[in-house]
């Protein structure tokens, strides 16, 4: 079970990570379209875990350069969240199926 802190950091961290992928993408990540669409930060706030969607690339190959930024791209976190937070929780990124998990489902439903 969340408690609110965990969730409105969840709801911070989403939306600024979300943002940075929309201005970097163009540099980094090959003209694909990264949206964050969940973060999960473990109760200690040190784990975040960011589930992403990846449109327009094969997503192994931007999540293999998303890792590889990653570093970069908490440091970009950090600047944002400094007075909101006192440590920056480490990312780990995952892809999102759950759009290709419904469509297989509504797929499956209309036949």
């Amino acid at each position: 079970m969340e408690t609110n802190r965990q969730k409105k950091i969840n709801k911070l961290l989403q939306k600024d990570l979300g943002e940075i992928f929309q201005r970097e993408a163009p540099n980094f990540f090959k003209r694909s379209m990264i949206t964050v669409t969940r973060v999960r930060v473990t109760p200690d706030l040190s784990l975040a875990r960011v589930y992403i969607s990846i449109f327009g690339a094969d997503s192994g190959d931007i999540l293999n350069l998303v890792k590889t930024h990653a570093g970069e791209i908490r440091k970009q976190l950090g600047m944002r969240i400094k007075n909101q937070l006192r440590q920056v929780p480490q990312l780990q990124f995952f892809v999102d199926d759950s759009l290709d998990y419904i469509e297989n489902i509504e797929k499956l439903l209309k036949e």
